[in-house]
C-alpha cells in the first residue's frame, strides 16, 4: 500500500529501515537521514503551515520562505481569490459558511506547488478530500497558539466570526470546536507559549523542520556503552527493554529543554493534553506520529481512571502536597506508565515475530502490566504474551490476588520462592543468554522484552506527571514559573526518582529529589556515602514491600546521568556490583550526586506512626509506602519551597497494615472486608473503587509457586510461549 502522505512517507520508510536485514544493504542503506535530504530539498516538498485565523500563519510563512529562500503560497490571496475573482470575504457573504468550505475545498484540491511555504486558511482542515490532497505534497505544521492570545488577535484585526460560527455560538466555542481538524491533519505541533511573537513562532517552525527531517539526532545508547555507532531509534529501544551489553537505554542527547512560556502554555491543559505536549517534545514523530500519540495518550488516561484529574494534587499541610497517584485501574502510580506503554510497544513491533514480556515485581508493576497489555486489540494480544514473576511471599494478599486473577493463555503470574532481586537478576539473565535467545528466536519465532522500568517506555511516561505536579502548582497560583520545588519519592528501583530528575531536564524546577526508603536502605545509605554494598545485606520484609529491593536497576542510569554520560565507568561498577556485590564512587561524584539527591529511610514503627498521625490530625489515610515518603520527608526538607510527595499506591492494598496503624481492633482476614472497615474509618470517597470491585470478583486462584532455580523460570518461560503462541486453537 503506497503512503499516502509525504510524512506518512517518511515513517515508512524509517520504519522499514529500522527492521530490514542490514547485511543485505550496509548500514548506510536507506538511512531516514538520507531519505530526508532527498524528499526535502526545496523543489520537492512544501512546507504547509496550519492553524486557526490569528495564528500568523501568512506572517510566520513569509518569514520562513524568506529563511530558507523558497516562495510563501498564501491560500486566501494568491488561490482562492484568484480563482473566484473576488475577496475570501465577499465570497462568504454570498454563498454562506457551509457552502463556501465546500466551494474552498474544490479551489484547493486544483492547486500544486512544489518547494513552497504554503500558508493554509483556518477552514482548510475542515474539508478532508483538500487536506488529503495538500498533504501529499509536505509536511503540515500546526501553529498551536493559545486561544487566549488568538482571541487578543482577533479583537484587534476587528474579525467577530469565523467560517462556520453559527448565530448563538462564541468565538471561544468554535476554535474550540475546530481544534480537532488541527490534531487531526498536522504531522508535525509547533507549540506556541503564551505571548509569543511571529518571530518566536517562525524559529520554532524552523526548528521543529529540523527535528523532522533529522531523526538520527534523536537516537538512544546504553548506559554503559560510548560507541556512537551502537545508538538506536526509539522504536527500537522499546522493543529490546534490555540493551545487549546488559546497559539500559538513554537519549542520546538528554531531553529536550521547553520555555518557561511553553511550561505556562501546558500548564492550561488537563492531564492528557500536558502528556501529549511533553511527549511529542519526547518521542520523534516518525518513530510515533503526533495523531497516533494523542489516540494513545487519550485512551490511557480516560476513564479508566477513577478521579477526572487524573494525578490530582492536593495540599497535605504547611508546605507539603500529596500527588496521588493511585488512581488507575491497579491503585498504583504504575498505572500511569503501563496504561501507555503496551500502546507504544505495540506500535512499534515488527509484525514477523511473536514477543513475550518478562517482568519481575515486588507488587504494583506486575497487575499494572497483565492489566494494561490486556486493554489491547485481540490481533496485537495474539502475538504478544505477558509472564509476571513475583516472590511469593513478598507481596502483600491484595497485591497477590490483583495478579493471580490473571491466568490466561497469554497473560500468567507465577510467584517465586525468593526475593525480587533474584526475580529481576534471572530475567535479566534470560536477556544476557544468546544461546537462549537464539533458541527462543529459531525454535518459536519468539522474542523477550521487558515491561519493567528498565524498559525505556516504562519510564517515560511517568515524567509527565512530576511536570503535572509542578504545573498545578503554577495553576493554582502557589508559586510562579522558576520558584522551585522538592520532591519526594519512596523508591527501590529508583525509576520513579530517575524520572523526576528527567523532568528537570527538560525545565521543571525541581531543586532536590529526595529518596525515601524503607529498613531496605541501600539507596539512602549510597546517596550518603558513594558506597553500593550488597556483601552482608538481606532483604527485609517490610509492610512496604514496593521498595523492597536491594539491586535497583535504574541506579544505572542516574549514575550515566550525574557522570555526564560516562559509559565505561558505569559499566566498570556495575560489572563490579555483579561480580563483588560492591562498588563505590568517587568523591568527586558523591558530591555531585548530592547536589541533586538525598536520600533518607524510616522504620516500620515510624511508617504506621505517621499513617496514624496523619489520620488523626487531616483525616486522610496514606498508604505505607507514602508514610515512608511523608517520614523522610519530615525529616530531611527545609522548608523553604513547598514539597510534593509521591503518593504511589492507595492505601487500601496493603489493609491490613494500614488498618494496624489505625489501631483497628480485630483486622478481618478477607480483602473484602478489610476494604470495608477502611471505608468505615475514610469514607467511601476515599476507597478504590476499582480495587474494591477486583477483589469483590477475585477468588483465591491458583497459580504456580516456582522454586529460586533459574532453570525452572526457563521452564516456565517455554512453557509460556507454548500456551500463547503454539497451542491449536
Amino acid at each position: 500500500m503506497i503512503p499516502a502522505t509525504f510524512g506518512q512517507l517518511l515513517a515508512k520508510v524509517r520504519k522499514l529501515r529500522t527492521h530490514l536485514p542490514f547485511s543485505q544493504f550496509g548500514s548506510s542503506y536507506f538511512t531516514t537521514a538520507w531519505l530526508s535530504n532527498q524528499i526535502s530539498k526545496p523543489l520537492e516538498r512544501n512546507i504547509l503551515l496550519m492553524g486557526p485565523p490569528g495564528a500568523g500563519k501568512t506572517c510566520v510563512g513569509r518569514i520562513v520562505g524568506r529563511r530558507l529562500g523558497m516562495p510563501v503560497i498564501d491560500i486566501d490571496d494568491d488561490v482562492l481569490e484568484r480563482t473566484w475573482g473576488m475577496s475570501v470575504a465577499d465570497k462568504l457573504a454570498e454563498i454562506g459558511g457551509d457552502e463556501f468550505i465546500e466551494e474552498e475545498g474544490k479551489a484547493v484540491s486544483n492547486f500544486t506547488a512544489t518547494g513552497s511555504v504554503v500558508s493554509l486558511t483556518g477552514s482548510n482542515p475542515l474539508h478532508p478530500d483538500s487536506m488529503q490532497h495538500l498533504k501529499r505534497s509536505g509536511l503540515v505544521f500546526y501553529l498551536d497558539v493559545d486561544t487566549e492570545d488568538i482571541m487578543q488577535r482577533l479583537s484587534q484585526m476587528k474579525v467577530h466570526r469565523i467560517v462556520g460560527q453559527d448565530a448563538g455560538i462564541s468565538m471561544r466555542e468554535i476554535l474550540q470546536y475546530r481544534k480537532q481538524f488541527y490534531e487531526k491533519w498536522l504531522d508535525a505541533r509547533v507549540l506556541c507559549g503564551t505571548g509569543d511573537s511571529v518571530e518566536d513562532v517562525a524559529d520554532k517552525v524552523l526548528r521543529t523542520l529540523g527535528r523532522y527531517e533529522d531523526s538520527e539526532s534523536e537516537m538512544f545508547i546504553s548506559t554503559r556503552s560510548q560507541m556512537s555507532s551502537d545508538s538506536k531509534f526509539f522504536s527500537d529501544v522499546v522493543i529490546e527493554g534490555l540493551a545487549p551489553d546488559g546497559g539500559l537505554y538513554v537519549p542520546k542527547k538528554g531531553f529536550p529543554k521547553l520555555e518557561p512560556s511553553e511550561w505556562l502554555r501546558i500548564s492550561s491543559m488537563p492531564y492528557a493534553m500536558r502528556a501529549v505536549a511533553i511527549l511529542e517534545n519526547c518521542i520523534h514523530p516518525m518513530d510515533v506520529s503526533p495523531v497516533e500519540l494523542s489516540t494513545m495518550v487519550h485512551r490511557a488516561y480516560g476513564q479508566n481512571f477513577a478521579n477526572q484529574v487524573v494525578v490530582p494534587l492536593k495540599h497535605l499541610t504547611d508546605d507539603q502536597y500529596i500527588l496521588e497517584l493511585f488512581h488507575g485501574p491497579t491503585a498504583s502510580f504504575k498505572d500511569l506508565a503501563l496504561q501507555l506503554m503496551p500502546q507504544l510497544f505495540v506500535h512499534c513491533l515488527p509484525q514477523m515475530c511473536n514477543y513475550l514480556i518478562l517482568v519481575a515485581t515486588s507488587g504494583d508493576t506486575g497487575s499494572a502490566v497483565l492489566n494494561g497489555f490486556q486493554n489491547l486489540k485481540d490481533s496485537d494480544r495474539r502475538r504478544i504474551g505477558v509472564l509476571v514473576f513475583f516472590p511469593e511471599k513478598g507481596v502483600s494478599q491484595i497485591q497477590k490476588l490483583q495478579m493471580t486473577g490473571f491466568q490466561e493463555d497469554n497473560a500468567k503470574s507465577i510467584s517465586v520462592l525468593s526475593d525480587f532481586d533474584f526475580c529481576q537478576r534471572s530475567i535479566k539473565q534470560m536477556f544476557g543468554d544468546s544461546n537462549l535467545i537464539g533458541h527462543l528466536a529459531v525454535e518459536y519465532a519468539t522474542v523477550l522484552s521487558t515491561a519493567n522500568s528498565i524498559n525505556w517506555a516504562r519510564l517515560l511516561p511517568q515524567v509527565v506527571y512530576h511536570c503535572s505536579a509542578y504545573l498545578d502548582l503554577l495553576r493554582n497560583h502557589t508559586l510562579t514559573f522558576g520558584d522551585p520545588i522538592d520532591v519526594c519519592i519512596p523508591t527501590g528501583n529508583f525509576g520513579n526518582a530517575m524520572s523526576a530528575l528527567y523532568a528537570k531536564q527538560m525545565g521543571i524546577p525541581i531543586r532536590k529529589v529526595i529518596c525515601a526508603s524503607n529498613h531496605n536502605c541501600v539507596i539512602s545509605d549510597f546517596i550518603a556515602s558513594g558506597a553500593y554494598d550488597l556483601r552482608k545485606r538481606k532483604l527485609l520484609v517490610s509492610n512496604s514491600p514496593a521498595i523492597d529491593i536491594l539491586k535497583s536497576s535504574n541506579l544505572e542510569r542516574f549514575i550515566h546521568h550525574a557522570s555526564g554520560g560516562d559509559g565505561n565507568l558505569v559499566r566498570d561498577l556495575f560489572l563490579n556490583l555483579e561480580r563483588d556485590r560492591f562498588f563505590k564512587v568517587s568523591e568527586t561524584l558523591r558530591q555531585k550526586i548530592n547536589l541533586e539527591v538525598q536520600a533518607g529511610w524510616c522504620s516500620e514503627d515510624d511508617c504506621l506512626r505517621a499513617i496514624h498521625e496523619v489520620h488523626a490530625t487531616r483525616g486522610y489515610i496514606m498508604d505505607t509506602h507514602t508514610a515512608v515518603g511523608k517520614v523522610v520527608a519530615d525529616r530531611m526538607h527545609d522548608k523553604t519551597c513547598p514539597l510534593v510527595i509521591c503518593s504511589t499506591a492507595h492505601h487500601g492494598k496493603f489493609a491490613p497494615a494500614v488498618l494496624k496503624a489505625l489501631q483497628c481492633q480485630n483486622i478481618p482476614q478477607d480483602p473484602v472486608e478489610q476494604l470495608d472497615k477502611l471505608c468505615t474509618i475514610g469514607g467511601r470517597e476515599q476507597m478504590h473503587e476499582a480495587l474494591m470491585m477486583n477483589m469483590k470478583d477475585s477468588g483465591d486462584d491458583p497459580h504456580v509457586v516456582c522454586e529460586a532455580d533459574f532453570s525452572k523460570l526457563v521452564d516456565e518461560v517455554e512453557t509460556m510461549i507454548h500456551d500463547s503462541f503454539l497451542r491449536v486453537q
